[in-house]
Parts: structure tokens; C-alpha cells; sequence
């Protein structure tokens, strides 16, 4: 063969060319995650992924944490053995879907109206497609990068990587020997303000607190008088916690893009009221605006068995998340508001993430960036949930947010996280591959 042309005539796909199908098949590929081991499992894609990476010529090696809980990882030769090696991961599992909140349906991965629709084109089986097919066209034309770069596309994101990127980094960190900078999700898309596109690269994230808070009282007739009710104790705490107004907390993340998102709309930056700005920047702001303080929320409750029984014990469960330097500040606001009746235990914790916005792989992305969209410009920011950068950045690696997609003015990316309708333009996919592309060429 010669030309990347195969035994039969027939010459591979470019990059820009297959990556909305590969999206589609990712997406065909339930990989729902419950946040227990009852889902289908990665497995189906892990495969689908090592076998494409495969047929470029790239060995991949399979891990499984649990039954069908499965990660890839494989690592691409660089030109240059003393150089530090790259990580760029994402991961396989999505949240759970109902089809009959959907236009189309979540696993379906329909391309229709210019976009590939279904769960996971947003988080994150968009730039796993990107990841794939941008390595798959440069192994075929014999392009290495200068630096190993380690691709690893891991299990249980969705629930906090326990099974995924925490799991690797505990019982292979071999896979990540070198290994000193990443770049993973949800960041590097674009937000178009005041005319100006603004492409958001992550350089912090907030850390996880997910919490289960329990009362107990008293067990009775439902009929009779009781001042030990653990459901109104319970009530009377989430109800504090959830209508309490954090104050607002600067870190360099958040303040940095509040600053960038006032130079846009050309008006004035006041540090003592970031959320001015924040306010006026349509569909994003819910995600930023979150970024300026700690945030808890009650999301679940589970109370008695009856409707005439007075239960002895009630509890929810709270996701918190608290800004970098803040946790022992969260955790004592926390305490003072469900007051000491109420217990606190943790579900899920980990740790916040911050690194500076500065250095060559900065540089690098930001010139990948410039010369697909001259007229773009990247900034940091500060996101709001929580990606496997938590477990990546345990083994000392530097971590950031760059997934990049140039996306419409009026699309509302960030509400499509977790949402119904979720899609990706196959323009916006496109982009991706060219600005990953010379990414690699220039870190």
C-alpha cells in the first residue's frame, strides 16, 4: 500500500471527514452511568475505541476496574524521548437519559439540522470523536508529535471517577510515567460576548462535596403530636442551605474571565461585584455565576415508609462544591446552617483544581487556537463542576480544560450539560480536529 491508500483502492477518511461519525457510533454506544455498578458499563465502547485505535496501528490496553467498568489507555511515541510526555483524556460514561424527554432519541446519535444529537455529544463523546479521529488520520501519515502524548479514554466520570481516573492513577500510575501537563474537558469552546468570541479554557475547577445529612427523631403515630419529627428537622436544614446566599469569594480563575467578559462588553470591571458583569452574559452566566462562591444544593430526600407513620429518621443528599482555597471555609458555613441536630456524612469528596494561565502549553493552545479564528481570543475561567482532572492532577500533573469547538452565538452549550436535546454542530466538531491538530504540532 502506499499513500494511506488500502489493499482495496480505497483511501481512509481525513480527520475532519469521519469525526461526526465516529461521535454518532460513541454515542450508539449506551454507556450510561447511575452512579453504581446497575448501568451498562463502558466496556462496549472501550472496545469500539482500542479497535479503532487499532486499525490506525496504535496498541491500546484495556482495564478493567469492575465488571464491564473498563478504561483505555495507550501512549504515542514522541521525536523527542527527553521531552516531558502530554495526557489528553475523556471519558467514556454519560448520565442517564429518558427518551421521552428528547426530540430524538439520546442513543440514537442521529446527525440532523448540522449537528450530532444524543447523550454525550456535549459531555463528552464529542471530543472523544475528536481525540480519536485526529489520532487516528496523523498514526496513518506517520506524524508523531514531538512529546509522547498518552491518550486514556476512562470509566465513571459521571460519578466521580472512582472506577475510571482514580482507579487508573492508584493501580497504574506506570501508565503516566513522564506525564506533566493534560488537557481534558469542558473548556476551550467558544461564548460569543459583546460580538466578541471568547474561547474559555479551564484552568481551575471547583472541588466536590457530596453530602448526605441525617435527622433523627422520635417514631409515632402520624396522628398524634410530636416535637421529635426528624422530617421537619431535616426540612428546616435544607431549607436553610438551600436558600443561603454564599458571599462571594475571588480566585484567580473567576476573576480573570470577569474581567475579560467586562473588556467585551465595554464596560467596567468592579472587583467588589463580579457578578455585575456575570449577570449580563445571557446562557453562560448560570455556569460562571457559580464559579464566584461556594454553592450547595439539596437534590435528594428519603423519608418514612407511611403516610401514618412518623418516621425516626429522614436524610438527603446535597452536592456541594467549594472554590480553590476555600474547603475549610465551605465545610464550617456548612455546619453553622444545618445546625448540630443534623449529621454530616460525605458520599463523594475531592479536591478543588487551579493552575496558573501561563507557560508553553498555554502558548501552544492559544496559537492552535488564533490560527483557525483569528479573531477569537482564549481566557481562563474557573468550572463550576468537577472533571477527572482531580485524579490526573494527584499525580502532579498539570491540568487544564480544552476541548475546543467553535460553537453559534445563540446556542446555549453550557445548559446542554446534563440536558435534554443535548447536540454538537458537526462544524463546531470539525474546527476541533484542526485546532487539535496543530495543537499537537506546536506543544
Amino acid at each position: 500500500m502506499t499513500d494511506n491508500v488500502s489493499a482495496e483502492g480505497i483511501r481512509p477518511p481525513a480527520a475532519q471527514d469521519e469525526v461526526a461519525s465516529l461521535a454518532s457510533d460513541l454515542i450508539r454506544i449506551d454507556t450510561s452511568n447511575p452512579g453504581d455498578h446497575s448501568g451498562p458499563g463502558e466496556r462496549a465502547a472501550a472496545e469500539y475505541v482500542a479497535g479503532l485505535l487499532a486499525d490506525a496501528g496504535l496498541e491500546a490496553k484495556i482495564f478493567e476496574s469492575h465488571e464491564k467498568r473498563s478504561s483505555v489507555v495507550a501512549r504515542v511515541e514522541g521525536t523527542d524521548p527527553s521531552r516531558d510526555a502530554l495526557l489528553i483524556h475523556g471519558h467514556l460514561d454519560v448520565v442517564p437519559a429518558d427518551a421521552a424527554d428528547w426530540r430524538v432519541h439520546p442513543f440514537s446519535g442521529e446527525i440532523a439540522e448540522d449537528c450530532v444529537w444524543g447523550r454525550g455529544a456535549v459531555d463528552m463523546k464529542d471530543m472523544n470523536a475528536m481525540i480519536l479521529a485526529v489520532l487516528r488520520q496523523r498514526l496513518r501519515e506517520g506524524r508523531r508529535p514531538a512529546r509522547d502524548v498518552v491518550v486514556a479514554f476512562v470509566a465513571d466520570e459521571e460519578a466521580g471517577g472512582s472506577w475510571g481516573a482514580r482507579w487508573l492513577v492508584d493501580n497504574h500510575p506506570e501508565q503516566f510515567e513522564g506525564v506533566t501537563e493534560a488537557i481534558g474537558e469542558v473548556g476551550g469552546f467558544s461564548v460569543t460576548i459583546g460580538g466578541k468570541r471568547l474561547y474559555l479554557l479551564q484552568t481551575a475547577e471547583k472541588g466536590m462535596a457530596w453530602m448526605r445529612l441525617t435527622a433523627r427523631g422520635t417514631a409515632g403515630h402520624g396522628s398524634m403530636i410530636n416535637s421529635e419529627n426528624a422530617v421537619t428537622e431535616l426540612a428546616e436544614a435544607i431549607a436553610r442551605l438551600g436558600r443561603h446566599e454564599w458571599p462571594v469569594r475571588e480566585t484567580e480563575a473567576a476573576f480573570a474571565f470577569a474581567r475579560h467578559a467586562s473588556e467585551a462588553l465595554g464596560v467596567a470591571f468592579d472587583p467588589s461585584d463580579p457578578a455585575a458583569v456575570v449577570a449580563k452574559l445571557g446562557p453562560i452566566a448560570k455556569m460562571v455565576g457559580a464559579t464566584l462562591t461556594n454553592t450547595a444544593n439539596p437534590t435528594m430526600l428519603s423519608a418514612g415508609y407511611k403516610v401514618n407513620v412518623i418516621p425516626q429518621v429522614a436524610s438527603a443528599q446535597v452536592d456541594g462544591r467549594f472554590l480553590p482555597g476555600y474547603e475549610d471555609e465551605f465545610f464550617r458555613e456548612i455546619d453553622a446552617l444545618i445546625g448540630p441536630g443534623i449529621s454530616r456524612e460525605q458520599v463523594h469528596h475531592d479536591i478543588a483544581v487551579e493552575t496558573s494561565f501561563d507557560g508553553d502549553l498555554v502558548t501552544a493552545m492559544a496559537r492552535a487556537l488564533a490560527a483557525e479564528d483569528p479573531q477569537g481570543e482564549m481566557v481562563p475561567y474557573c468550572l463550576s463542576g468537577g472533571t477527572d482532572a482531580k485524579s490526573f492532577a494527584r499525580l502532579g500533573i498539570r491540568c487544564f480544560g480544552f476541548a475546543p469547538l467553535r460553537l453559534p452565538a445563540g446556542l446555549d452549550f453550557a445548559g446542554m450539560f446534563h440536558g435534554v436535546d443535548e447536540r454538537v454542530p458537526v462544524s463546531a466538531l470539525q474546527f476541533g480536529v484542526r485546532v487539535l491538530d496543530n495543537f499537537l504540532d506546536l506543544c
